[in-house]
């Protein structure tokens, strides 16, 4: 097969996408503007502990993991979850509480009270709604509010550094959306569902693997890009995208200004990127894109001794909701998730502070992030002493929010898309943020490519 395409981003998008078409024959050319490939899937070995700057693991929802990790001769470095991060935590008064898997733990629990209990209960029988609404309006509506700020409030924190009163439910939360569009209900759609998706070999969220590898997540993006070899040209900044005979790419490497051509070009940048990039292409659509909102995000690593933390570890790591007050979002327990995380005798955790909740709070200095993790673990987890190992990266523009009006802003695409045959778009502003998400978007984006040469 003959073809060019041009993909514009070296993040797990842009380079599943180019694997995909280089796979199938297609002449690819990535440029990326940093000096490495991975966007924010980087990983990075200090002192013993690994950090990652952006995802810490991936769950396995679609078979093409596998497919890609076969291919590039990972599977031996595929490292799977300890069982114990299926357990998870909520702080409620100032104590963790472990999240129910199962019916019965589920009366069990005191992370909610007996009438939040029974709200949930009466799901069933409420409707659909009426009209687009938030993350918070719905679950009000369909599990109530104890629900909602117990469960939902600092789950939203910990995935999308977002605010439930502001994300679309249909947005963010596709499958959650469909469920009750399909089935009427989240507990009769979720039986049915989970029926639905062994039939197509995909596993939901809830029931897939989770998975790393030895040396991080990093390690997807670089083997992809070794995939691509000399097809990625690194420091190669995009200035803007032009329409001639064919689609013009202009960039700058090396101090110098260049100009590819192709007749496809992918546009995987961070949609504030992206709205640069086509300004010249289309105006409007530029300005939609600018109205994807990425809050900032703090992260701050700690390793400690074993022996200064009073309650173990024993699981994923625990979320906070609003209404606890506190100045952290939560905080992820690495090396009880995977091994390896930290030296011998070691543990690693990772906390995040800002988002959308906070975002001044992730602007703050170096040493006031560590002087409010600290004290905050301190209470939380009867931390002993300081940090032994510290270690801190920052997001001004973290994570793509999926708010109201995010659907109109997927239609301006879509129509930008049909009537420029050749350019498309591929990112995590579209059709999910996580790493699954991304490269079922990057299969996607390059059938349309191949059915179409």
């Amino acid at each position: 097969m003959k073809g060019k395409a041009i993909v514009i981003g070296a993040g797990i998008s842009g380079l599943t996408t180019a694997y995909l078409l280089k796979k199938n024959g297609l002449d690819v050319t990535v440029l990326e503007a940093e000096s490495e490939v991975g966007g924010t899937m980087k990983s990075k070995r200090i002192d013993e502990y690994l950090v990652e700057y952006g995802p810490n693991s991936a769950l396995e929802t679609t078979p093409l993991f596998k497919v890609i990790i076969e291919d590039l001769g990972l599977l031996s470095q595929m490292v799977y979850a300890n069982e114990s991060s299926n357990k998870r935590y909520i702080l409620r008064d100032g104590k963790l509480h472990l999240i129910p898997m199962k019916p019965q733990e589920f009366f069990k629990s005191r992370l909610w009270s007996w009438r939040g209990k029974l709200r949930v209960l009466l799901e069933p029988f409420h409707g659909r709604a009426k009209e687009e609404e938030t993350l918070a309006q719905f679950v009000r509506r369909r599990l109530g509010k104890e629900f909602l700020d117990y469960t939902i409030n600092p789950f939203v924190a910990g995935v999308y550094a977002g605010d439930p009163e502001k994300l679309s439910v249909r947005s963010a939360f596709p499958r959650l959306y469909a469920l009750e569009e399909k089935y009427g209900g989240l507990i009769i759609g979720t039986i049915r569902g989970a029926k639905e998706r062994k039939k197509r070999a995909e596993q939901s969220k809830v029931s897939a693997r989770m998975f790393s590898f030895t040396d991080g997540m990093g390690t997807l993006p670089k083997a992809l890009a070794q995939f691509l070899g000399e097809s990625v040209i690194l420091n190669a900044r995009v200035k803007n995208i032009k329409k001639g005979e064919k689609f013009i790419v202009e960039f700058e490497s090396e101090d110098k200004t260049e100009k590819i051509e192709s007749e496809i070009v992918v546009v995987s940048t961070p949609a504030y990127a992206a709205s640069k990039l086509v300004s010249e292409l289309s105006g409007s659509l530029s300005n939609e894109l600018q109205k994807i909102h990425y809050p900032p995000v703090a992260e701050i690593v700690f390793g400690y001794k074993k022996e200064q933390v009073g309650i173990e570890p024993d699981g994923f790591g625990f979320l906070i909701p609003e209404k606890e007050n506190r100045k952290i979002l939560g905080t992820l327990w690495n090396s009880s998730i995977f091994p390896k995380r930290a030296p011998d005798g070691f543990v690693e955790f990772t906390t995040f502070v800002g988002g959308t909740r906070q975002p001044e709070m992730a602007l703050k200095s170096n040493d006031e992030l560590i002087r409010i993790v600290s004290n905050e673990l301190k209470d939380i987890m009867k931390v002993k002493g300081e940090p032994e190992f510290v270690w801190i990266s920052r997001w001004e523009k973290a994570i793509p929010q999926y708010n109201i009006g995010h659907s109109k802003i997927m239609e301006a695409i879509e129509k930008f898309e049909n009537e420029n045959p050749g350019i498309y778009f591929c990112a995590n502003y579209r059709g999910g943020i996580a790493v699954g998400d991304c490269l079922m978007s990057a299969e996607k984006i390059a059938n349309k490519i191949l059915s179409k040469i």
